[in-house]
């Protein structure tokens, strides 16, 4: 990375940070989701079970929302138009708008990850630090989707549009809701397709297995290569205004 997609990450934090109402959403709409989870469910050893799988579906979705409306909103502003009538590539464009938006997507996983485990007492057996190395792998993930999805949509409201289209079926079909094993055989083909699929099995075997990162390196190399392809092709099809 150069110099100049550093420079696009620093603008695009700064940005958000300004925006006070967003950055309060931020820390609020996790804290509300994590703790209706908490309320919701009965038993403490299906909270346990039902923790994992939730924390990788609300970093798909939290990432690829915020990443999706701020680039879409950056494209109707002429702000992205600008950018890449500089001597910058596209590639600096889609990595800067990566790390920009990246840990405000990690803040409000950490945000739900503490206030499980130190509030809600969900147990976990593996490592905290490589937990969340494999959060950050699936909101890489996401930020990249959400930043690829963005370059098809010509408003927000299109944009929102994709959440059923994009995050709904995956969180059908990637097993929090039932085991994927007991879904119908073309369902089980399609979920080997999706991302939050490998996110969920990973982060599962960590924290009610105990197991590390080598011993999910399916997983992680699975999610890696969606978020490089999906920056590559965010990086090709991006396009300067909504209307070109």
């Amino acid at each position: 990375m150069s110099s100049r997609t550093f420079t696009i990450a620093g603008r695009v934090m700064h940005q958000l940070v300004r925006d006070r109402r967003t950055i309060a959403l931020l820390v609020i709409v996790p804290l509300v989701i994590a703790s209706i989870v908490g309320v919701s469910v009965p038993e403490k050893s299906m909270l346990d079970y039902i923790a994992p799988a939730v924390l990788a579906v609300l970093i798909l979705f939290f990432g690829f929302l915020l990443t999706g409306i701020s680039v879409l909103r950056e494209r109707t502003q002429g702000t992205l138009e600008r950018l890449m009538a500089s001597p910058v590539s596209r590639l600096d464009v889609v990595g800067g708008y990566l790390l920009g938006f990246l840990p405000f997507a990690l803040l409000q996983t950490l945000i739900i990850f503490f206030y499980m485990v130190y509030v809600l007492n969900v147990i976990y057996y593996c490592e905290l630090w490589q937990i969340l190395v494999f959060q950050v792998i699936i909101g890489i993930g996401a930020v990249c989707l959400g930043t690829f999805c963005s370059v098809f949509a010509k408003n927000e409201f299109q944009m929102v549009q994709f959440i059923p289209l994009i995050i709904l079926p995956q969180v059908f079909l990637c097993g929090l809701l039932w085991p994927v094993g007991q879904m119908p055989d073309y369902l089980q083909w399609v979920a080997k397709f999706l991302p939050l699929t490998y996110g969920v099995d990973g982060i599962r075997a960590m924290m009610l297995y105990g197991q590390d990162l080598l011993d999910i390196g399916k997983e992680v190399g699975v999610l890696l290569a969606f978020a490089v392809g999906l920056l590559i092709l965010a990086a090709v099809t991006l396009r300067r205004g909504t209307s070109s």
